[in-house]
C-alpha cells in the first residue's frame, strides 16, 4: 500500500498531479493538505490521475470536492476511473445542493424552481419507462416465452385474489350509503323507487371500478414499489443486469400483466358487492323486495354502463402497476429512499386513478354514452 500524495502544477491552469493509492486506509493526511490548499482559493482545472494507483469512493469523493466542477480529468486508460468518478459524483452534487439552499423569499423561489425542474424531470423519466415498458411488452408479445408464468401466477394471487374479500367490503358499503342517501332525497319528492337506478349507474359506471383501482394503488402498488426497491437495495438487480437478464422481463412485466388480468375480476366483484350493498338497505328502509331490486335493476339500468365501467378497468391498472414498477427501480441504496419512492408510488397512482376517470367521464359524456 503506497500513501496517497500529491502536487500542483500551476502553470497554464492549476494542475493536480495524484500518485499513490486513494483509498480509506492510504489517503493520511492528504484530506487535510488539500483543505489548507483550498483555503489558498486555488481553484484546481486540471486532474491528472496517470500515476495514480489503487483508489475507492472514498478517495474519488475527495478529489472531486478539490477541484472545479467543471475542471478537465485525464483518465488515460483507466475506463475503471471514470465509471467510479461518475458514481461518485451525484452524491456530491446533492451535498452541495444542500449546503446551498438559501432563506427569505430568494429561498422560497429557489425551493420552488427545484420542484418545477424535479416535475419536469419526472414526466421525463416517466416518458422512458413508458417507452422502455412498450418494447417490453412488444417482445414478450412477439416471443411468449420470454414469459415467466410462476410469478404472474404469484403476483396474480397476490394483487387480485387476495384482494377480493376486501373490495367487495368496500364496494358493500359505498353501495348501502349510496343507497341511504338516494332514499333520503327521493323520499321526499315521492320517488324512491328511483333509488335502484341510483345505486346501478353509481357503482356500475363509476364507484366500482374507481374503488377497485384505489384499493389496488394501495395494496399493489405499494408492494410492487417496496418490492422491486428491496431488491435495488440489496443489489439483486445489478446482479441480475450481470447476469444477462432483462430486469423489465423479470421483474416489471409479471407484475403488469397481473394487474390487467385481475383488474377486470375485482371490478366485477366490487360491482356485486356495490349492488348488493344498496339491495339490503332499500329491502331495510324502504321495503323494496331483493326480487324486485334486481329485475328493476335489469330493466332500467342499461348494460352500457357495465361496460363503461370494464372497459376503464385494464387501463387504470397499467397506470397503477407502471406506477409501482416505475418508483420501485429509482429507489436507491438507503431506506429513506425506499420509503419516499413507496409513498410516491401509491399518491401518483391514486391521483392519476382520479385524473383519467375524470377524462373518461368527459370522453364518453361527449360520445352521449
Amino acid at each position: 500500500m503506497i500513501a496517497a500524495d500529491w502536487h500542483i502544477d500551476e502553470g497554464g491552469g492549476p494542475t493536480l498531479h495524484v500518485s499513490g493509492d486513494w483509498t480509506s486506509l492510504a489517503l493520511g493526511d492528504a484530506e487535510g493538505r488539500l483543505g489548507a490548499q483550498a483555503a489558498r482559493s486555488l481553484v484546481v482545472q486540471r486532474l491528472d490521475l496517470s500515476a495514480l494507483g489503487r483508489i475507492d469512493a472514498a478517495g474519488a469523493l475527495l478529489l472531486l470536492r478539490s477541484m472545479a466542477p467543471d475542471a478537465d480529468i485525464d483518465f488515460g486508460e483507466r475506463e475503471d476511473l471514470q465509471r467510479l468518478i461518475d458514481l461518485v459524483r451525484p452524491a456530491l452534487e446533492s451535498d452541495t445542493a444542500g449546503k446551498a439552499g438559501v432563506t427569505g423569499v430568494l429561498g422560497f423561489f429557489e425551493r420552488f424552481g427545484r420542484q418545477v425542474i424535479g416535475i419536469a424531470d419526472d414526466a421525463y423519466q416517466m416518458l422512458v419507462f413508458t417507452g422502455q415498458l412498450i418494447v417490453a411488452l412488444g417482445r414478450t408479445l412477439g416471443d411468449p416465452r420470454r414469459l415467466r408464468m410462476t410469478p404472474l401466477v404469484a403476483f396474480m394471487q397476490d394483487a387480485g385474489i387476495n384482494g377480493l374479500p376486501i373490495v367487495f367490503i368496500m364496494t358493500f358499503f359505498i353501495g348501502a350509503v349510496i343507497a341511504l342517501v338516494g332514499t333520503n332525497l327521493l323520499t321526499t319528492l315521492g320517488v324512491e323507487v328511483f333509488t335502484i337506478q341510483l345505486v346501478g349507474v353509481a357503482i356500475l359506471r363509476e364507484f366500482g371500478v374507481v374503488i377497485t383501482a384505489i384499493l389496488l394503488s394501495g395494496r399493489s402498488a405499494s408492494s410492487f414499489a417496496a418490492q422491486i426497491g428491496s431488491m435495488r437495495m440489496n443489489q439483486e438487480t445489478d446482479a441480475m443486469q450481470v447476469m444477462g437478464v432483462d430486469r423489465f422481463d423479470a421483474l416489471v412485466i409479471p407484475r403488469i400483466l397481473a394487474a390487467l388480468l385481475m383488474m377486470p375480476l375485482m371490478t366485477f366483484c366490487a360491482d356485486i358487492g356495490g349492488l348488493a350493498g344498496g339491495l339490503l338497505v332499500s329491502w331495510v328502509t324502504i321495503d323494496i323486495s331483493p326480487v324486485f331490486f334486481i329485475q328493476r335493476t335489469l330493466e332500467t339500468v342499461d348494460i352500457k354502463h357495465f361496460w363503461i365501467g370494464m372497459c376503464k378497468a385494464p387501463f387504470l391498472a397499467l397506470i397503477i402497476a407502471a406506477a409501482g414498477c416505475r418508483h420501485g427501480l429509482m429507489v436507491g441504496g438507503d431506506v429513506q429512499s425506499l420509503g419516499q419512492n413507496v409513498t410516491s408510488a401509491v399518491v401518483q397512482s391514486i391521483f392519476m386513478v382520479i385524473m383519467f376517470d375524470a377524462i373518461f367521464a368527459v370522453i364518453f359524456m361527449a360520445l352521449d354514452l
